[in-house]
């Protein structure tokens, strides 16, 4: 199950990873239903709205409660960007604008000392390019071990559980980041960055496919077996 919040917010690579661990995709945009909570396991992808923003957009509320609910009954859930906020507002951790900017563009994750022992990540390189897009924050999320964290945010990707959230865009690869780019520079413009600027980093995000697309892998395997 696939809850997609914006246009073109979708799983891109990670689809083709779920599904060739044996999942079918069923896609939500912006709505729930009562049988989701019982999904084999529920993917919440990013969106530009924010966690604390669930009442101009009260399907953010519905999503957080069923998260609530399939961790209480340690039903499997994977988070992205906003997605990974609303599983640490789940998980009781407080969600809020970041003090340090917009970070955006494709740069390197720190893997924490539990990161690299981590099932799923264990064996990638100290620290990996990813895609981000977020301002948004967290505070450390209740009972979850912490994976990753940036220079300019801490909270970058946690475990709980049978659970993952990552608040970079795993999924993305150089193309999907560089359609970004010219699709939001409205978005970029406000924050004083242009899409020339950031263009030059997406080299780097290519160089690292093969890395992402075998994590990719491993996370979908982990949720196949978490769930078979």
């Amino acid at each position: 199950m696939v809850f997609e919040h914006d246009e073109d917010a979708g799983l891109a690579h990670l689809g083709p990873a779920l599904q060739q661990a044996g999942f079918t995709l069923v896609r939500r945009f912006r709505t729930t239903k009562r049988e989701d909570v019982d999904a084999e396991l529920v993917v919440v992808m990013g969106g530009h709205m924010g966690v604390y923003e669930a009442d101009q957009h009260p399907f953010l509320k519905e999503e957080i409660a069923l998260l609530s609910e399939r961790l209480a009954n340690e039903r499997p859930c994977l988070g992205i960007c906003l997605g990974a906020q609303m599983l640490a507002a789940a998980a009781g951790a407080e969600v809020f604008l970041g003090k340090n900017g917009l970070e955006a563009g494709a740069l390197p994750v720190r893997w924490t000392q539990e990161g690299m022992k981590d099932p799923v990540i264990a064996g990638v390189k100290p620290r990996t390019v990813m895609a981000h897009w977020h301002q948004d924050t967290f505070k450390a999320v209740p009972g979850a071990t912490l994976l990753a964290s940036t220079d300019r945010y801490t909270q970058q990707a946690f475990r709980l559980g049978k659970s993952y959230g990552f608040q970079f865009h795993m999924e993305l690869g150089a193309e999907d980041l560089d359609r970004w780019l010219t699709q939001w520079k409205d978005t970029l413009a406000k924050h004083g960055k242009t899409p020339e600027e950031l263009r030059t980093q997406v080299p780097k995000l290519k160089a690292a496919q093969a890395e992402l697309t075998e994590l990719q892998h491993r996370l979908a395997h982990h949720f196949a077996k978490a769930v078979r």
